[in-house]
């Protein structure tokens, strides 16, 4: 697992083996005192929900209310696209949506519906630099992954374009990609797909405008092509809505030799029944 330093800015450089040690070191030491700290923070601020500020016995978690509130996505699903099914009629499944308009990657699996308190979830770690919230939502993620994890051979997170990077500080991908590769034990590689361009926010645009947007908004530096080819990532990112950024950067990682590619998203987006 990469230091802490890939997920924030600067990005991180290639070190020594004695460099890597030193990292991890001090990152050790840093989430002791981080731990530390947390203790003594709780006795003066008592953990609450992230949610709805319920206090709580401790943190890292939601409320009783808040919790039920979490849609898990279960099966039956559709087996391309992950999108929950009404009824169950056997393994392999696909959608209407998914025979009409293939994707370009393989499969996409998502921890839950982005509804109920999801969205503030989501908002308070993009936005409100909640990045505590990461272990618990990661571990929804890596429940998902399961199916997917057996046939990876890494989780690539959606980049930010350099500018964007800079006014928000972190990779909310990167930082979901590093909890599940914590808990499934596959590497993370942070450098392997690069965002070209800074794009408009997606929120307010159609299906067909979102693809406009994204399109060669991602490429695969040429140095690092060969430790894409023949292999099989995971594309990690917050949330699911129309695909079209996933399919963007699938289309960018299959160009440069991988295999296939399968997503791996925190939330989607589920269509009323």
């Amino acid at each position: 697992m990469a230091a802490d330093s890939d997920l924030w800015l600067p990005l991180a450089i290639d070190v020594s083996r004695r460099w890597k040690m030193s990292f991890g070191t001090i990152t050790a030491t840093a989430r002791l005192a981080r731990a530390v700290c947390g203790e003594l923070t709780d006795l003066i601020l008592p953990p609450a929900c992230p949610v709805c500020r319920a206090r709580l016995g401790s943190a890292g978690g939601l409320c009783a209310d808040c919790w039920q509130g979490v849609r898990f996505l279960e099966r039956p699903w559709c087996e391309r696209l992950g999108t929950p099914l009404p009824i169950d009629l056997g393994p392999g499944i696909l959608s209407a949506a998914a025979v009409a308009d293939p994707p370009a990657f393989a499969r996409a699996r998502s921890a839950v519906s982005y509804e109920g308190p999801v969205p503030d979830l989501v908002h308070a770690l993009k936005y409100a630099d909640r990045t505590d919230l990461a272990p618990m939502l990661g571990a929804w993620m890596a429940r998902a992954a399961h199916e997917l994890v057996a046939e990876a051979d890494m989780l690539i997170p959606i980049p930010l374009h350099w500018g964007r990077l800079a006014s928000r500080r972190f990779n909310q991908a990167a930082l979901l990609a590093h909890e599940v590769g914590h808990l499934t034990g596959l590497p993370v590689a942070t450098r392997l797909l690069l965002r070209t361009r800074r794009t408009p926010q997606q929120v307010g645009l159609g299906r067909d405008e979102r693809a406009r947007n994204m399109r060669g908004a991602f490429v695969v530096p040429f140095g690092k092509k060969t430790d894409l080819a023949g292999r099989r990532p995971i594309l990690i990112d917050d949330v699911l809505t129309t695909g079209a950024t996933l399919e963007a950067a699938t289309r960018a990682l299959l160009a440069a030799g991988a295999s296939a590619v399968d997503v791996l998203t925190l939330a989607r987006v589920v269509a009323p029944s």
